[in-house]
């Protein structure tokens, strides 16, 4: 496969719609991290993304006959926007089905460049079952998304590229994975030619297809994925893909939301571009790798694949980069409650910078804080809790508590009552019309709902944090609800932010 999948390569039709990107130096980056760091600027592709490419370069090799009926793609952005231009190009009627939770933004784009689109189911996998569906009863070419070797043919002319541009062979190609087609043919390429660069595909924690099929030795599918880095939420990784990944890709890194938020800012910092999360994800793996082998003075490339983002989800990015550079610690503190408490807890913390300060009254005791802290070059958390023990301040680190993060620093507001046979449970809900007003007159037909926070970020999907009073005897009937409903969903009851500030 790979003499062919080569060339197939070498012969794709991608530049009648496609750019050429740069492959430019980040000279910060490359400063900071003590090795060359070069951007693969996929993000500059007219629709923002590399998916272009294998979509033209399979639309483009489809028999007239083929393609008379027309186009028939399923898609949540990018690989959407891809098809719909191709087809303009070409003068192919396309029919897109997207979710209904589809940001206005992205249908917009869609419709702009020609496509009809229809708005089908909350997730994409329901989109791509009506899309193949009525590609057969009408008998329409259903373009996919990664898993076909033409569509991995296409993306991998951005290998072609990439060591045509570079000053010598790279040592390191990172690369985002969703489906697996853009690294598919990216290592097939390499790998050809010189086996010694290494391929490291990049996935978010909430969304490792590769990594754990990888380890399985077989393609496996994830029970949820995390929705954050849409573009990658991928729940298997495809199979044309796995065939060539398990071959030619050296490993796998897993790097988390704030992590990919602090590569979103180290982006705009050297190219003041502005990436989607799945864009940033190969600098966010690259630094980690770097971070855990020290390596110094080599040539490392990362694929910058989009840039597709809503602008409302520019205050979730920059609401967590910080965290994810290492630059701010968040924690919860127990204070005594008498006059000079605070300023005493202020003075063990020295002349740090306080990022946040969230404080209510517990009792005539104690009094709960949630603190966010700027930390210096060489700080840490052990150096700001240390002191603040000795001082017999309690503290606990939630920087790594997504909860804390996305919902209980807004909430900070002392406690109720005593509330019995309350349970806590966070969810995630499609944005469409009436999923909160399903959920709610569900739950609350049925349970008492003690406790409720919503937030969105311009994403298909809103995250809740809701407290329901079950009694124990009623919990499994709750959960089998919850599980009939299929949103996703983690309980968090024994949360210690939840203990701490709401309970």
């Amino acid at each position: 496969m790979p003499a062919k999948l080569i060339e197939d390569i070498l012969k794709a039709r991608v530049y009648d719609v496609a750019l050429e990107t740069p492959l430019e130096k980040a000279y910060k980056l490359s400063a900071r991290l003590g090795n060359d760091v070069l951007l693969k600027r996929e993000d500059l592709q007219p629709v923002f993304s590399f998916k272009l490419r294998g979509a033209y370069n399979k639309i483009r090799q489809l028999a007239p006959r083929q393609r008379a009926n027309g186009i028939i793609a399923a898609s949540a952005g990018n690989h959407a926007q891809g098809v719909a231009l191709s087809c303009k190009k070409l003068g192919i009627k396309s029919n897109i089905f997207m979710p209904k939770t589809t940001p206005k933004i992205k249908v917009d784009s869609v419709r702009a460049l020609g496509a009809k689109v229809t708005l089908v189911g909350d997730s994409y996998d329901e989109a791509n079952l009506n899309a193949k569906e009525y590609a057969r009863k009408n008998q329409m070419a259903f373009i996919p998304p990664y898993d076909d070797k033409q569509v991995i043919a296409g993306q991998g002319t951005i290998a072609m590229e990439i060591l045509r541009q570079a000053d010598g062979m790279p040592d390191a190609i990172f690369v985002p994975v969703g489906g697996g087609g853009l690294i598919a043919g990216v290592a097939a390429y390499v790998k050809y030619l010189n086996p010694k660069t290494k391929i490291i595909g990049v996935e978010p924690t909430d969304a490792p297809s590769l990594h754990h099929a990888l380890k399985a030795g077989k393609r496996v599918t994830l029970k949820q994925v995390g929705i954050f880095t849409d573009g990658a939420a991928v729940r298997q990784i495809g199979k044309e893909p796995f065939v060539i990944a398990r071959k030619y890709v050296d490993e796998v890194v897993l790097v988390s939301i704030d992590e990919i938020c602090a590569a979103i800012k180290d982006i705009f910092d050297d190219t003041r571009a502005i990436t989607e999360p799945a864009g940033a994800l190969a600098v966010a793996g690259l630094k980690k790798y770097i971070s855990r082998t020290k390596i110094k003075h080599k040539n490392m490339v990362a694929i910058q694949s989009g840039a597709n983002i809503n602008f409302d989800r520019l205050r979730h990015v920059a609401e967590r980069a910080e965290i994810g550079e290492k630059k701010e610690i968040v924690f919860a503190a127990t204070i005594d409650e008498r006059p000079g408490s605070f300023k005493r807890f202020c003075g063990i913390l020295g002349k740090r910078q306080i990022t946040e300060f969230n404080y209510r009254y517990f009792d005539a005791r104690r009094a709960h804080i949630f603190v966010g802290v700027e930390l210096g070059e060489h700080d840490n958390h052990v150096k700001i809790f240390e002191p603040l023990r000795k001082a017999k301040i309690k503290v606990i680190n939630l920087t790594d508590n997504e909860m804390a993060k996305q919902h209980v620093r807004y909430m900070v507001g002392g406690h109720p009552p005593p509330i019995t046979d309350e349970i806590l449970y966070r969810f995630e809900f499609p944005e469409r019309p009436g999923a909160l007003l399903d959920f709610l007159a569900g739950i609350g037909s049925k349970w008492n709902i003690s406790l409720f926070h919503y937030r969105n970020h311009g994403a298909a999907y809103g995250r809740a944090l809701v407290g329901v009073q079950v009694p124990p005897n009623e919990r499994a009937a709750f959960e089998k609800y919850l599980d009939e409903l299929a949103f996703t969903y983690q309980r968090e009851t024994d949360n210690p932010a939840y203990n701490l500030f709401l309970a």
